[in-house]
């Protein structure tokens, strides 16, 4: 069974949408749209009116290359809107044997004790630790026989009146939301592999005007956190430092921003407001002024891995995804920075995924795919409440039940049940019937034969 999916990752320098297609937890994408992001700074929606019009445009072409007209979509929502909170639960197992039913109620008693502001709203329960019994570090409590049960979840959250701005401003692009999945979760689903996950891994998403951070220990994530500063950062520095339009700013970055090579080359580029001159710029300053900003960017994310107090737990270090890994030499000053190993990823390989989405600037919206084709946290309670899984709970043994495969064997069981009707008719047929008897009428004078008349019509 197939069902079409919408996807929009809500960016503050892009919008992305992607329509795709999921049968059996297989993605094939079908069509997809970018445009430019309005109304959005930092990741937060600063003008409802724009937003929706740039969500609009990616939806409609998407829509237009899908050939489909999906009305409901998966959203993502920044790192900036969420903060997280962690918790415990605990309940008692009266059958011995934890089933779905009973994961589901600790997570909640969980989600229960947490101390929830009456202004956030839940956008996931994660549990990373499950202990059954006085068992610790359970993969997956799952058919276990155990009498008591715990948890300890990580609760992402967000103020419910930013939550109604991004419904609003995706419902006024005519679509309605269905699933809401903080952007850097599905940045780490569309990069991390089960062994990173096992190991222990931080995955950095450098954005456009903002860098998201998430930790993944154990079975889920622990830690995320943001960073209001981007690679558009970059661009306005150059801007400012040399006096050029935003426009030449980017080309320059682009082309000569460099984070290991210097060079003593010199540009030629115009000047902001003034058509008719031009200024003679050195790559060195380039250099200068875009080393300084990523190092900036890379101190402070180093420093929110050190808040995290998990770093030690990072066995397979760091990933970099997202647009500003395209900047040459950064991962290895990161790698410098950080004291991890670090590697930059693109998203993974998704059926029919066009080669203008593998780049590492569109993991969130390929990890918000593979969201719903289920490669979510093993067991998650959404924003909608309700407990994610992929088990299968009801079994029904047909074993026993012999139902005909062919026409022959129906045309067999046909013949047999001819044979028998055939067999009541004759056993039937050889009993003694009134019917039998020689009709009264002709024989009036037979005694007998009156009174035979009369039990034919009596009977």
């Amino acid at each position: 069974m197939s069902n079409t999916i919408l996807a929009i990752d809500i960016g503050s320098t892009k919008i992305c949408a992607i329509i795709a297609e999921i049968a059996d937890s297989r993605v094939q994408i079908l069509g997809h749209g970018i445009a430019k992001s309005q109304g959005i700074k930092k990741g937060a929606i600063t003008n409802i009116e724009l937003a929706s019009r740039a969500i609009k445009t990616a939806i409609n072409d998407a829509k237009r290359i899908a050939g489909s007209n999906i009305t409901s979509a998966t959203v993502s929502i920044s790192n900036a809107y969420a903060k997280s909170e962690n918790s415990h639960g605990v309940v008692n197992i009266p059958n011995k044997e934890i089933s779905i039913k009973e994961i589901n109620r600790v997570m909640q008693t969980a989600l229960y004790n947490a101390n929830i502001p009456n202004e956030y709203e839940i956008i996931h329960v994660l549990p990373y630790n499950f202990r059954v019994d006085d068992q610790d570090f359970i993969e997956d409590p799952f058919g276990m026989n155990a009498s008591r049960m715990e948890v300890e979840v990580n609760i992402v959250m967000t103020q419910k009146s930013n939550l109604s701005n991004l419904k609003k401003a995706v419902r006024s692009a005519g679509v309605e939301i269905d699933g809401i999945v903080l952007s850097g979760y599905a940045s780490s689903m569309a990069v991390v592999t089960q062994d990173e996950k096992e190991l222990g891994v931080g995955v950095i998403d450098l954005g456009g005007q903002t860098s998201n951070l998430v930790i993944h220990v154990g079975n889920s994530i622990r830690y995320n956190n943001f960073l209001g500063v981007g690679s558009n950062h970059i661009t306005n520095d150059l801007s400012m430092a040399l006096h050029t339009p935003l426009s030449i700013a980017e080309k320059i970055k682009i082309s000569y921003g460099n984070l290991v090579e210097k060079s003593n080359d010199v540009i030629e580029i115009p000047i902001i407001g003034d058509e008719e001159n031009s200024n003679h710029v050195s790559l060195e300053v380039v250099h200068a002024v875009v080393f300084s900003r990523v190092e900036e960017a890379l101190l402070i994310l180093s420093n929110a891995l050190n808040r995290s107090k998990l770093k030690d737990q990072l066995g397979a270090g760091v990933i970099l995804t997202g647009g500003m890994t395209k900047l040459k030499g950064v991962r290895e000053l990161a790698q410098s920075i950080f004291g991890l190993p670090v590697r930059i990823s693109q998203p993974k390989e998704v059926s029919g995924l066009f080669d203008e989405l593998k780049s590492p600037a569109f993991s969130t919206v390929i990890g918000l795919l593979l969201y719903k084709a289920g490669e979510h946290t093993q067991y998650e309670i959404n924003f909608q409440q309700e407990l994610l899984h992929s088990k299968v709970l009801y079994e029904e043994n047909l074993n026993d039940i012999k139902i005909a495969k062919t026409i022959h064997d129906v045309e067999d069981q046909k013949e047999l049940q001819q044979e028998k009707t055939q067999q009541g008719s004759q056993q039937e047929s050889e009993s003694f019937s009134f019917n039998d008897l020689p009709d009264i009428a002709k024989e009036n004078n037979n005694p007998f034969k009156k009174m035979a008349n009369w039990a034919k019509q009596l009977f």
